[in-house]
């Protein structure tokens, strides 16, 4: 009987799939481990494996958002009927889903009507050539057309490099050869009605979703303190002559607030509805921007990690969320997160909730201002942090004292090699 392959559930939070591309096509022979398909889930892009050997006989949904447990394909041996097998599925006890799935596939194979115009054929071709998202997203912002680029992955497939040697091809491409540049677009004036409207991602939706599940059910409220940085850029300094790696402010941010969790457990906890809990392990979620949102990768038992081991894991999270191969397993067991957008210059910010975490902590920049210390005006460098705390679990008391150990770290940052 051949094999009936619905959409996974590939991260704990996920309800629906995107189909960004399929990368095998029917009749392709199937091996198990061979990646079938690209698809968005509400934290990365992620390649579904096949776990069968067999034939790809059938794609049911050909691109899109698919919900969970919904036929996306069949595998089988060559020739095999997969409408009876669809059908058979369907009579084991399926609810109705298999039989379905042809149904999504109507809208795709139906005779289209005339286009009005040559626009939305150009787009439908553009989706119809194989190629990754991070290929798509390259080409995108050089203004190169991804149709015209050759591929060389499986298939035909575009991928990373062909986008980049196609731009290094277009760029010591001589002058003459190169296409005309267009002429500038018409000056828009105020009150024009122009606008643009782009499809929500499943990472945004799960975004405004659970930080809005958050806002609204989580009584946050806000602690904010600032610490003097001074002996932290020395302690800096001497470590970065002898690491090999080089150590960051954010890395101390990290290893600090580890630190300063050990010492206030209450901290390190989760609201559960009917009980709360107090984490044993330390794990320091870290906000990395990426192109649709945010992803917050997790420092696993940050408390016994040494700067450097820290400062490695968030440049190779940081590396694969840009790139979007993050794995939803590296997502998960947060006990705390830590935002932090010093490095564009912010001063000040609140951060919302990162669920299941009681608290957040917002990160700005280190700011040089005149400061009192031993009765003189002197210049300090000062940073100042925010943070956010569930009311549930967290009393005003509890997150001040978190923070003043913190800052007395900070401070103070030879603590961190005891």
């Amino acid at each position: 009987m051949a094999e009936i392959i619905k959409m996974p559930r590939m991260s704990d939070t996920m309800t629906e799939g995107n189909i960004v591309s399929w990368l095998k096509k029917e009749g392709d022979k199937i091996e198990s481990g061979d990646t079938l398909a690209e698809v968005e889930t509400d934290k990365a892009t992620m390649e579904l494996d096949s776990f069968t050997d067999g034939v790809l006989l059938h794609i049911a949904v050909k691109e899109g958002s698919v919900p969970i447990d919904a036929v996306i394909a069949v595998i089988g041996k060559a020739g095999e009927d997969w409408k009876a097998a669809l059908a058979a599925a369907q009579g084991n006890g399926n609810n109705g889903q298999q039989a379905a799935a042809p149904v999504v596939e109507t809208a795709a194979s139906a005779p289209a009507a005339a286009p009005a115009s040559a626009s939305p054929a150009s787009e439908a071709e553009d989706k119809r050539v194989k190629a990754s998202p991070l290929a798509r997203s390259i080409a995108k912002d050089a203004g190169i057309d991804i149709a015209q680029v050759a591929g060389s992955g499986d298939h035909g497939r575009i991928v990373k490099k062909d986008v980049e040697a196609a731009l290094e091809s277009q760029k010591s491409a001589p002058a003459a050869a190169r296409p005309e540049t267009p002429a500038p677009a018409p000056t828009v004036y105020p009150g024009s009605g122009q606008y643009e409207e782009v499809a929500v991602s499943q990472m945004r939706k799960t975004i405004a979703r659970r930080l809005s599940e958050s806002k609204f059910t989580a009584p946050h409220f806000y602690l904010t303190i600032e610490i003097n940085m001074d002996k932290a850029i020395a302690m800096r300094t001497q470590v970065n002559e002898i690491s090999p790696v080089k150590i960051s402010f954010n890395d101390f941010v990290i290893r600090a607030v580890a630190a300063s969790l050990r010492q206030h457990p209450a901290v390190n906890s989760s609201w559960l509805g009917d009980k709360i809990r107090f984490n044993k392990d330390i794990n320091i979620g870290v906000a990395v921007a990426v192109e649709d949102g945010l992803v917050v990768p997790v420092i696993r038992q940050a408390d016994v990690k040494t700067l450097s081991q820290i400062n490695t894991e968030v440049k190779a999270f940081a590396a694969k969320a840009k790139e979007r191969k993050i794995q939803p397993q590296e997502m998960q067991g947060n006990t705390f997160t830590i935002s932090n957008l010093g490095m564009f210059g912010i001063e000040e910010f609140t951060a919302i909730i990162n669920p299941p975490d009681a608290c957040i902590m917002a990160v700005g920049a280190i700011v040089e201002k005149p400061i009192v210390k031993d009765g003189q005006i002197v210049v300090g460098n000062m940073m100042r942090v925010t943070l956010s705390s569930d009311h549930r679990v967290v009393d005003g008391a509890t997150g001040a004292q978190f923070l003043q150990t913190f800052k007395s770290i900070l401070e103070d940052p030879i603590r961190l090699l005891i």
